[in-house]
């Protein structure tokens, strides 16, 4: 068992840390403000190969493991988690889902251009009454001989208005239950495809999130991903890996608070010392600390278990279920910590609080990771 990230994890690393210091910074405080989709930055991250850190250098993607994928996005967190959710999307949901499940036709047109961030994608599952049980698909795909037309409403997807290219999960056959369910590759600016507006946010303000229509959307049958019926498994093994990507998101929200805090005790003075001094806050920090590596140890381990060719739905699971935990806890801790000044925006702590929720619910609940884990456990 060794804890010691090799060279190349460690340049990785550094180079996330070094853009989220330089590029990401400056500015993060006016993108929430104005909810600003940070396109410019997506670009970049795009030449630096973040938008496709696990993808085959074939397909245009950096040929990284999924330890390499976390510590992206970990660093990028902790400045803006806007930005690592687009980073997120695109790796875990888009460029994986495609890669591993999509023909070598589907790759060639489509994968080349999100694993080089040329094209963003988007991942639509959810619908208004189908959240947690992806099951319940309201949207409908029409097999029409050579095409299918889809017609149903998805809502709260990331990348919505920005994206190039989407991952449609719509059922076929309603009768065969999850089995006639299908994914299906959807261009931007197909005929009846629409955008709705953009959704105004708690948290991760600069991210693009919208509900999206489709009136008879006519989608050719060589779009569809898989075997008739494929959906909903593509649509499970897929976000399983997009658990990982959403632990280390968490991870790198409550690291840069704890951060935060951490540099704001050493200078900030009450009583005649600083603050760091003070037992009540010392004992935050430790707590903030050990919950953080914790928090840490079981998103690598998902990360190692996907890299080993392991099982990791539960590993998976239990990361983010922790991390987003965490995330949560010590975010408001963080603003505790500031006091007066972790209530005003200058000091950053107050937007990394309202970026930790969606970790708790994005990509699967918490509630739906205790499922995940606690059939695990029985089944054995």
């Amino acid at each position: 068992m060794d804890f010691n990230l090799t060279e190349e994890h460690i340049m990785i690393r550094d180079a996330a840390r070094i853009f989220a210091q330089t590029e990401l910074l400056p500015g993060v405080i006016e993108r929430d403000n104005k909810q600003e989709f940070p396109q410019e930055l997506v670009r970049k991250m795009g030449d630096l190969g973040f938008m496709g850190i696990m993808v085959d250098p074939k397909y245009g993607g950096s040929g990284m493991d999924a330890i390499s994928y976390v510590l992206v996005m970990e660093e990028l967190s902790k400045i803006d988690a806007s930005a690592s959710v687009i980073v997120s999307v695109n790796n875990s949901l888009v460029c994986y889902g495609l890669e591993t499940y999509a023909n070598e036709e589907q790759k060639q047109k489509y994968l080349t251009k999100l694993a080089t961030g040329e094209f963003i994608g988007a991942f639509c599952l959810s619908e208004p009454e189908a959240g947690s049980d992806a099951t319940s698909q309201a949207t409908t795909a029409i097999d029409k001989g050579d095409h299918y037309l889809i017609n149903g409403t998805k809502n709260w997807i990331t990348n919505g208005g920005r994206s190039d290219v989407y991952l449609v999960i719509a059922q076929t056959d309603r009768e065969k239950g999850h089995k006639g369910i299908n994914a299906f590759i959807v261009e931007k600016g197909t005929p009846g495809f629409h955008i709705g507006p953009k959704e105004d946010k708690l948290g991760i303000r600069g991210s693009d999130t919208h509900t999206l229509q489709f009136n008879d959307v006519k989608v050719p049958k060589e779009n569809r991903i898989g075997e008739d019926g494929f959906g909903f498994k593509f649509a499970m093994k897929t976000l399983s890996g997009g658990r990982i990507g959403i632990a280390a998101q968490a991870l790198g929200i409550a690291a840069g608070a704890y951060e935060l805090s951490l540099k704001y005790s050493k200078e900030r003075k009450a009583f005649g010392t600083e603050i760091c001094n003070h037992q009540a806050i010392a004992f935050k920090l430790a707590d903030m600390h050990t919950d953080i590596e914790a928090a840490r140890m079981m998103v690598m381990r998902a990360a190692w278990d996907k890299d080993q060719g392991n099982n990791y739905d539960m590993s998976s699971a239990m990361a983010k279920l922790y991390a987003s935990k965490v995330a949560m806890e010590h975010t408001v801790e963080a603003v505790q910590i500031h006091g007066g000044n972790g209530f005003v925006k200058d000091y950053h702590v107050e937007r990394l609080m309202r970026d930790a929720k969606i970790t708790q619910i994005y990509e699967g609940t918490s509630e739906i990771q205790k499922i995940v884990i606690s059939r695990g456990i029985i089944k054995g």
